[in-house]
């Protein structure tokens, strides 16, 4: 039956970064086809309420608080969640930051955040939980790529070269683990409205613009980017391996 090549049902799902925004709205949108979720943050008191949120809608729900920037927390946590609750079967590396400013007065501390925010942490987590898909032969990671892997905008350069590395890991990913059983792909969201952007939604001049420049003349809600997830991680995707899907109403394709 074709639904069962979208049907997480019996899957765990461990969503970086998912208390809010594009994770949170992956964990409920995965969660509906079934999976159960793992979700992760460094603010325990927001990440409790996404738990209880979630819950809230019959879901089964674990959390995992742990720095995605720091590797032996990584380690340790999925470890221990692989040893005391059981496989983690799908990994979405979603965590990220943001930081505007003109590249040549952008602060060196910043960038080493992005750094390790956006692109070190993919490697980290995804290692982790590699390791074990590994063993078993099976597993699915998505990675949180963007447009700016693609393209760039003023003030952004690092960020924009955090999310290139990010496509161009996953392809690495997809290279060395494929033969273990593993489908290592990402999704390349356009321009959600979520609190990652806020300051772009809430400036006119700046939404006008986006208007103009996607085919699709608006925002992307990130309820959109569910179907995109829920097949990258069921098994309709079964050979699908370092792809970049883009999910940005035409804006890469349009100059």
């Amino acid at each position: 039956m074709p639904q069962a090549l979208f049907d997480l049902t019996g899957k765990r799902a461990l969503i970086t970064g998912s208390s809010q925004g594009i994770g949170n709205a992956l964990a409920h949108g995965l969660a509906e086809a079934g999976a159960a979720i793992i979700l992760n943050g460094r603010n325990a008191d927001r990440l409790g309420a996404a738990e209880e949120e979630l819950k809230s809608t019959g879901a089964t729900v674990h959390s995992l608080a742990f720095d995605v920037t720091d590797h032996d927390a990584a380690r340790q946590a999925v470890d221990g969640f692989e040893a005391g609750t059981g496989a983690i079967d799908i990994l979405i590396n979603n965590a990220g930051m943001q930081h505007r400013t003109e590249l040549q007065d952008f602060p060196p501390d910043k960038f080493e955040a992005l750094l390790q925010t956006n692109i070190a942490s993919v490697f980290h987590v995804g290692q982790a939980v590699a390791r074990h898909m590994i063993a078993r032969g099976a597993g699915k990671i998505i990675n949180i790529a963007s447009v700016q892997s693609a393209l760039a905008r003023p003030s952004i350069a690092p960020y924009t070269a955090t999310k290139g590395a990010v496509a161009n890991l996953t392809k690495g990913m997809a290279t060395d683990w494929a033969k273990y059983g593993l489908q290592c792909n990402a999704i390349a969201p356009g321009y959600f409205d979520t609190p990652l952007n806020a300051a772009l939604v809430a400036d006119p001049e700046f939404s006008t613009w986006l208007e103009k420049r996607t085919p699709a003349g608006r925002w992307g809600q990130v309820e959109e980017l569910v179907g995109a997830a829920v097949f990258l991680s069921g098994a309709g995707s079964s050979f699908v391996n370092g792809h970049v899907l883009y999910v940005d109403g035409g804006i890469t394709a349009s100059l």
